[in-house]
Order: structure tokens, then sequence, then C-alpha cells
């Protein structure tokens, strides 16, 4: 197959390209402005976007986030169809689904939508546009939502976390015994893989993650695991952390590291017959292999 990945100098793109092209596929890069060169290609997976920004401070993010993650995306899209493209395959994220999620609830496909912030409702309005343009035109859409993607140059919040085990930093979260959903580098790009190539993926929305959900507490001993090192948790209840964080002004760093936040990939299971290739404990330890240390103060920068 011929297939065109935008974002394909991406954490996740050039990992993608790499695979596919292994595979035998023809795998041809968007360039970052101009047209796509869309003729003769058999799938277009669309993984550049404007992504999501910790302390944005745009005048106005929306705008700024449909210009890019719906406008653009949905003009691929239509030149992608006139141009004779069989599947689009978009990369969104969890966000549409939500923030948090109740214990023993995770989130599903069939879960009414509830993006939470600018990145997360532009994701979502990009996805109407795409189902409402494969109902005119014929295109097979496929939707990918992914939680927190780790693995082998990893940055943002997750190389921060890595830095500080590193370091032998205490952590104050040797208490936290919430659940959430993460997934390594090359189970998302296998999944990827297999939506562009599976019949029944056609016109189908999917979760996705490596299907074994872990609390913070256990990450951070994964990841020293993975390291060599040995964890500094600190047990810190956290409602003591919840305090801490509102008067910091931190409210949301605790959610994402206190709170639950899970999907469920029966839905990939079991239409797809999809299994995530690798444990968490080999994703863990692939994202950790050629980590460098920075000489940031890792603490600052997780929260």
């Amino acid at each position: 197959m011929k297939l065109l990945i935008t974002g394909a100098s991406g954490f996740i793109g050039s990992r993608l390209c790499e695979t596919l092209r292994q595979q035998g596929h023809t795998v041809v890069a968007a360039p970052r402005t101009g047209d796509a060169p869309l003729f003769g290609v058999d799938a277009v997976v669309h993984l550049a976007a404007r992504v999501h920004v910790m302390h944005d401070t745009a005048a106005d993010p929306l705008a700024l986030f449909r210009a890019v993650n719906v406008d653009a995306t949905l003009e691929l899209a239509h030149q992608g169809a006139a141009c004779g493209v069989k599947r689009f395959v978009f990369i969104s994220s969890v966000k549409v689904n939500g923030e948090v999620t109740q214990p023993g609830r995770p989130f599903t496909e069939a879960d009414a939508p509830n993006p939470q912030d600018a990145y997360g409702l532009s994701k979502f309005e990009a996805e109407q546009g795409l189902r409402a343009l494969a109902k005119t035109t014929g295109l097979e859409v496929v939707i990918i939502r992914p939680p927190l993607v780790y693995g082998p140059g990893v940055k943002g919040n997750f190389a921060a976390l890595m830095r500080a085990v590193q370091r032998g930093w205490p952590l104050p979260l040797g208490a936290v015994h919430n659940q959430r959903s993460l997934v390594a580098l090359d189970n998302l790009v296998d999944f990827i893989d297999t939506c562009v190539m599976h019949s029944k993926a056609a016109n189908q929305t999917f979760l996705v993650s490596d299907g074994h959900d872990l609390s913070t507490t256990e990450l951070v001993r994964g990841l020293a695991r993975a390291e060599g090192v040995s964890p500094r948790l600190l047990p810190l209840p956290v409602w003591t952390l919840e305090a801490l964080a509102a008067m910091l002004g931190k409210r949301k760093a605790v959610q994402r590291l206190c709170g639950n936040l899970q999907v469920d990939i029966s839905k990939a299971r079991d239409q797809l017959g999809w299994v995530p290739p690798l444990s968490v404990e080999e994703g863990l330890k692939r994202a950790v292999a050629n980590f460098q240390r920075p000489a940031s103060k890792p603490l600052q920068e997780i929260l």
C-alpha cells in the first residue's frame, strides 16, 4: 500500500513511518506546508496537530486549535477523497471523552463526548466533520483516541517523571491508588497499522491502551525497575496533595497525578482481534533505554 503520513517527523510519526516501511509499504511524509501529494495514495494517517498546551498564552486558543485540528484536517480529508484515497485514519485524543473517569467505569466509544478544553473540543469537532464527510464521499474514516503515549523520545510530564525517578528525587506519590490507562508508542503504532489494514475498522472509533492500567505509585515503581534504581516514594495522603495543590494553584496537575482516567479497549479486541504486543514492563524499558537527564528541576516540570 501507498500511505501518506502527516506529522511524520514527530514522536509517533517517525516510529510509525519506520515500522510501515519495514512491512513493505510505500510511505510518503506529507510536507509541513503546501499541498500533500495525494494521487495514488491508498490511505492517510493524520497525526499532525496543534497539541495540548499546558500553559497556553494565546488570546484565543480555541481559534488556533480549530484552524489546525479542525479546518486543516477536513481540508486534507476533502482533498484525499477527491484524489481517490480509500481510508483516512485520524489520531484524535481520549480528551474527547473527558478528563476523569469514575472508579471501575472506564471510558468507552459509546460514551457521550465530554471535552473539557479547547484541544479536546477541536478534536471532537474534527471527528464530527470527518464522519459527515465519510457519509457524503465514501471515504472510510477511522478515529483513534489514545490516552498518554510514552516511549523512546517522549517529552513533557512523562519525561520529567522519568528524570525525577532516575535522580532519586523523593516523590510524594507513594499512596496514590488511582487507575490510569497509558499506551506504549509501539503498541499505538501497531494499532494504527491494524486500523490502516483491517476491513472492520472502516468508519469506526476506537479507544486504545496497553490493556493494563496503573496507579501513579505503580508507574513510579515500574519506571524505577526499568531504570535499575530504587524508587523514593513518600506515602503522602492524596487529600494532603490536593490541599497543597490548591494553595499553589496546581489543582489540574494533581488531578493528572491522582485522578482516574481509564479506557476500555474491548471494542478493539473484539472487532479487530487486536491485542497489545508489548507489556507495560517492556514499554517502560523501551522508554527509558536511551533517556538522557537534562539539568532542569524535574518536580517543577511534573507540576
